[in-house]
């Protein structure tokens, strides 16, 4: 990348395109959290489960993301590893209201830290500890704790506690994953 591009990308007269996979249990909210990252005309009213995948666009001020919404359900979980090569960035959500999951979700995340095709490279890792409105919602100090999030140390990482139908926490999980992402791709 020549200074000119550079300089272009920190003005905000050029964006970069990220890839960020979009991954999670079922019901954890995903699909939730990108309709709410889109600008409101483009947001839609009725949230559907997610079968296979889905695609979806939202810019930031210096970075335009693409992010595959990968379906939670079991059947389809195979299926997240065909993306990860192409995969620039991960959003990983937790339904912090489901502690008898919790399980699984460490087991489907410790299967992708492990994957060849992530396990050593340095993707930024952002994790919505998601549903915080609902009574039985765990901190996402706890979620951290659960997912034994402290013993990643070759990735960047952060949690975010979030409500996706209020969008609440997820701008803060926007703005760390633009900055951090910025910072690894230049």
């Amino acid at each position: 990348m020549g200074l000119f591009d550079k300089l272009a990308g920190w003005l905000g007269l050029k964006k970069k395109e990220v890839h960020v996979l979009c991954l999670g249990l079922d019901n954890s909210g995903k699909t939730t959290i990108i309709n709410k990252l889109k600008p409101s005309n483009a947001q839609t009213q009725d949230i559907v489960p997610t079968i296979g995948f889905s695609i979806e666009k939202f810019k930031t001020s210096s970075l335009s993301f693409t992010v595959f919404d990968m379906s939670g359900q079991g059947k389809y979980r195979d299926l997240w590893e065909h993306y990860y090569k192409e995969g620039q960035a991960i959003i990983f959500v937790i339904d912090s209201s489901d502690k008898l999951r919790m399980v699984v979700a460490k087991e489907e995340l410790d299967t992708l830290l492990n994957h060849p095709d992530i396990k050593h490279r340095r993707l930024p890792i952002l994790f919505f500890a998601n549903k915080m409105d609902l009574r039985d919602a765990v901190s996402s100090v706890k979620v951290s704790q659960l997912l034994s999030l402290e013993n990643i140390k070759d990735k960047p990482w952060h949690i975010c506690a979030s409500d996706a139908l209020k969008g609440e926490g997820l701008q803060e999980g926007v703005d760390w994953l633009q900055g951090i992402s910025y910072i690894i791709l230049l």
